[in-house]
């Protein structure tokens, strides 16, 4: 029986690869809306970061997000995911 392949995705924040489950998605639309993406099945170009608020504050700083969706990431963005990083733990 063959292994299936695991994908594996690199963290925006402490750049570090880990598999696409592990990590939380956040998802640029084609009308250029953003969310964020728990399931990570969402249609849209897609940036993810660790479960960690030093990742999301690193990212933060850095803008990596922005640069990887082209598009500025507006502040309330990253307050839910700060909101829903404290919120899972």
């Amino acid at each position: 029986m063959k292994t299936r392949k695991i994908p594996m995705r690199t963290c925006l924040g402490c750049n570090e690869q880990k598999t696409k489950k592990e990590l939380i998605r956040v998802v640029k639309m084609k009308d250029g809306e953003i969310s964020v993406d728990m399931t990570g099945k969402m249609n849209g170009r897609g940036a993810y970061i660790c479960p960690d608020l030093e990742c999301l504050k690193k990212a933060r700083k850095k803008k990596s997000i922005d640069r990887s969706l082209s598009v500025p990431i507006s502040e309330e963005i990253y307050d839910r995911l700060e909101e829903e990083l404290k919120n899972g733990k």
